[in-house]
Order: structure tokens, then sequence, then C-alpha cells
């Protein structure tokens, strides 16, 4: 049944064109709209603003998610075997409940497993699979419910199952990137911070009698380190304490609104691993923000997911000052320009985009970009950090073993004086 719609617009030069249009769903307004190169902000029916498929924006899902996170959870590419499953199977005509009770069935997660289960039982009852979905956000995240609920009103689900694998896809080897590039500093600084505990609390100390018995002055490095080591000995559980103390300060600091801010902030800024972090940032940002616009959902709603999915806050705030920016009928662009993390270079090409009709397109060009960047990074910072851990290992622990021995010397030149 054709409905009248009213729906705000963006054409290729950037400039906000307003309508009604009659069409059948609302999935036909964006058909129609990406059809005549236009990039959907807003789509209202009856006068009343309504989210698509009965609410596309689902980045806060309310107080429902206190009880959902008790929900069964799932991996990563059990997830993403079942969306293309499921993709191939809507595809060769399958009906949607029988596949699901298909896949349910094969899947051996168990946690994954109980979950379909209750998608299943969902759909049988009448409910849309996105809204099975969005009961289990430890399974599918803001993003693939929105995507679904996109490709159901667009009747293009199967086409958006496929997208929304290749997505999960991606961003899980960006964040396998950057955990080999942030693996082996981690354990080489541990390794080290180990080595020097031991030799301060458990081998120097051990040296005081020896020294007495020389009866010579020990050199001022020597004196140092023994002075650090007994104090390491005697107060280890204070220092432990302190440590751990810091830790859970440092943790509870973050949770608060300003230290989330400040340490998104601070990742950015950092020293070599800084520049890294900038660029996965933005391969995120430009890989949401292309999927979503390309499965049809609209501008405003999709840049609300991609501020809820940034993972920084600092993005977040950029993304939301565009937001604002979009609403009042300015361009998408010109906000982001006055962010720092994002360069020249990306937001031009977000500005051509949306003059020339093509945001989607360009933003997957930054995001295989900035892949490719990164992936560039990874290996670099692994070869230039391993020589950099292995020098800083040497001078501690060389620095504890001259102490030792910088005694034994003096005294040597003692006696054969």
């Amino acid at each position: 049944m054709s409905q009248n719609y009213s729906y705000t617009a963006k054409d290729p030069k950037g400039k906000t064109i307003s309508g009604t249009m009659q069409a059948d769903s609302q999935g036909d307004v964006v058909f129609e709209l990406r059809r005549k190169n236009l990039i959907p902000v807003s789509i209202q029916v009856g006068g009343g603003k309504k989210k698509l498929g009965g609410g596309l924006s689902v980045g806060k899902r309310g107080k429902e998610n206190a009880w959902m996170k008790a929900k069964p959870k799932a991996g990563l590419q059990d997830v993403v075997l079942f969306t293309r499953q499921l993709s191939t199977m809507l595809s060769a005509g399958i009906p949607m409940l029988e596949s699901l009770e298909i896949l349910a069935d094969q899947t051996e997660h168990p946690g994954f497993k109980r979950a379909l289960k209750g998608v299943v039982e969902d759909v049988r009852t009448g409910q849309d699979f996105s809204n099975a979905c969005a009961k289990y956000p430890a399974c599918f995240s803001d993003i693939y419910v929105s995507m679904i609920r996109a490709g159901e009103v667009s009747g293009q689900i199967d086409v958006i199952l496929e997208r929304l694998a290749e997505y999960v896809e991606a961003a899980q080897r960006l964040k396998n990137e950057i955990k080999s590039a942030m693996t082996y500093p981690v354990i080489s600084l541990v390794l080290v911070i180990g080595i020097a505990a031991f030799l301060m609390i458990g081998i120097v100390p051990q040296f005081k009698p020896v020294f007495e018995s020389l009866e010579v002055d020990l050199p001022g490095l020597t004196q140092v380190v023994m002075d650090a080591a007994f104090f390491c000995k005697n107060n280890w559980y204070l220092m432990l304490g302190g440590g751990v103390a810091a830790f859970f300060a440092l943790l509870a600091y973050k949770k608060t609104p300003k230290g989330a801010y400040v340490m998104d902030s601070f990742m950015l800024k950092m020293p070599i691993f800084g520049p890294l972090f900038q660029k996965v940032a933005i391969a995120r940002f430009s890989r949401t923000f292309s999927t979503l616009i390309k499965s049809g959902v609209p501008i405003l709603a999709a840049m609300e997911i991609v501020s809820d999915t940034a993972g920084n806050r600092v993005i977040k705030e950029a993304v939301e000052n565009a937001k604002e920016s979009v609403k009042q009928g300015d361009t998408l662009s010109d906000p982001l320009a006055e962010s720092p993390i994002f360069p020249p270079m990306v937001t031009k090409m977000i500005g051509i985009g949306e003059r020339s009709g093509s945001l989607e397109t360009l933003l997957e060009k930054i995001a295989v970009f900035y892949d490719e960047q990164v992936e560039t990074s990874v290996k670099s910072l692994t070869s230039m950090i391993e020589p950099i851990m292995i020098a800083f290992m040497g001078f501690i622990v060389g620095g504890i073993v001259l102490a030792v021995f910088l005694p034994i010397f003096k005294l040597q030149e003692k006696l054969s004086g």
C-alpha cells in the first residue's frame, strides 16, 4: 500500500533537497533517491520521522542492554561463517526460517547455538530477523543489526549479509594487525621488568657482604643500585600494591567521560604508536560509514552508528559535530576538516564524494588505503621495536651487572697499585 513520504537528501553538489514521494515502503524511497544520485539524509512517514525498519538507529538500545549482556556470546569467526552461509541459502531461495533452523542445528559454538535457537523462536513467532538479533548484542553488533534492518526494508538482505561478512572480516584483519604490533613490545617489556626485578630483589642484595669484606669505597653506580635493590627488597609489597592500585585507578578514570576522552586523545598522540592508532581509527570510520551508506542506510542514521562504534572518543566527537552540521543542511567534510584527526586528504575526498554523489565509493577507497597503511606501519614498527627493546634490555641488565662488578675492578686496581 502506497504511502506519502517526506524526505531530505543531498545532491552531488552537497545541496540539501527536500521533497515528498509516493512509495510502497521506505526502502523504495531510498532506492529511488539513490537512483537519482541523491544521498538520503532522513525519511519521514506521514509528517513524522520514522526510523527505517522499526528503528534503524540502534546505537543505544536503552536499558535492555543490562540484561542482554548476560546473553550468549559468539566468536567472530562463527558470526562470519553464519552470515556467509545464511546469505548463500537465501540467495538459493531457501526461506529465512528454514535457513536459520539449519544453521542453528549445525553451529558448534554452544553460546552461539543458544543465541541462534532464540533467534529462530522469535522469527517463528513473526518477529523481524533484525529485532531477533538485537536481543543478542554479544553476538550481533549495532552495525550488524542496523544493516540487517536496511536489508529487510530494501529486500536485499542476501546482498547485505554478504557485505556484512566482508566488513566483519576486514575489521578482524585490522584488529589482528594491531594485536601483532602490540604483542612483541608488551611481552618484551614484561620480560625486562621481570628480569630486572629478579636481579634487584634476589641477586644484588647478596653481594652486600662481599662488598663489605672488600673494604673499598663503592662506586656511585654501585651504591645507587645497592640502595635501590634493598629498597625493592624491603618494600616489594608496597610497590606491587601501588602498581595494582594505580592500574585500577587508571581503569576507573578511563570509565569517566573526561578520562575516556583524555586516554583516547593520548593514544592518538603517543610516540611511535600514535600515528598507527590514528590510521586504524580512520580506516574503521571509513569502512563502517561506507558499508552503511552502500547498504541504503540514510546518512544521519549511518553517522549515529559510526559515532557509537568509532572506538575512540575523539573520533566520536568529530563525527557528532559533523552530524549536527549535516542536520542543518551543511556539508559533512567541513566539520571533519576542523578536527586534527582527519588528514586533509581524507576530508577532501569526502567533500568530492558529497559533490559527486559517490560518497560511499570514496569512503571505501579511503578505508582500503589506510588498511594498507596500517599493514605497512605494523611491519615497520615490528622491525624497529625489536632492536629498541633489545637495547633497552641490555641497558637495564647491563647496568645492574656493571654495578656489581665495578667494586671488584676497583679492588683489582687497588691491589695492582
